[in-house]
């Protein structure tokens, strides 16, 4: 409580103790480790299980993890940013990923079967259609990332085919296919 005098009379206010703080208790030396906060600065490291389908941008949240309370008040919740890595085969867009493949001229004129990769497996057989066009995607639904904490719900894997044209040709190569030209324009 204080009171201050004033021409216009005697004012008194109550506020919070500076030495204490309100506490009721005062000290006479500050802790070396703490500086007097009661608590210490101690790093940890902890153990988290990443769910599914977590994206760059998304937040855990570790309950009981975090700073102490101030003056003796429950522990804080520990948050982790996370920040997924870019894959060079892959591009990601949520739940869909995106990818390439290379197939041969015949086989995007006649049709085959191309392995590819995907987040699974080390490589899955592909069906390339007959007369499959440069830049064409394959879809494989189902191979694509988990949705967020739904192991079960899978979004697409999309493969854009790249079809490879020879630069060079041997004599027969170039031979069957100016045969194949003179068919294809009858």
């Amino acid at each position: 409580m204080q009171v201050t005098r004033t021409p216009l009379g005697n004012f008194q206010t109550q506020t919070m103790c500076p030495n204490c703080r309100g506490s009721g208790q005062s000290v006479d030396a500050y802790c070396s480790l703490c500086g007097g906060q009661g608590v210490q600065r101690k790093s940890k490291q902890v153990s988290v299980n990443i769910p599914c389908g977590v994206d760059t941008g998304n937040k855990l949240r570790v309950a009981g993890e975090g700073d102490a309370g101030s003056k003796g008040g429950p522990v804080g919740d520990l948050y982790i940013f996370l920040n997924v890595k870019h894959d060079c085969n892959f591009k990601r867009d949520g739940v869909n990923i995106y990818s390439e493949i290379d197939v041969s001229i015949i086989d995007a004129i006649l049709g085959g079967r191309k392995r590819t990769m995907t987040l699974d497996e080390d490589a899955l057989e592909v069906i390339i259609p007959a007369g499959t066009q440069p830049g064409t995607q394959l879809r494989l639904k189902g191979k694509g990332v988990p949705a967020l904490s739904k192991p079960t719900q899978r979004g697409t894997l999309y493969v854009t085919v790249n079809v490879k044209i020879p630069t060079e040709l041997s004599d027969e190569e170039t031979r069957l296919f100016k045969k194949l030209k003179i068919l294809c324009d009858m």
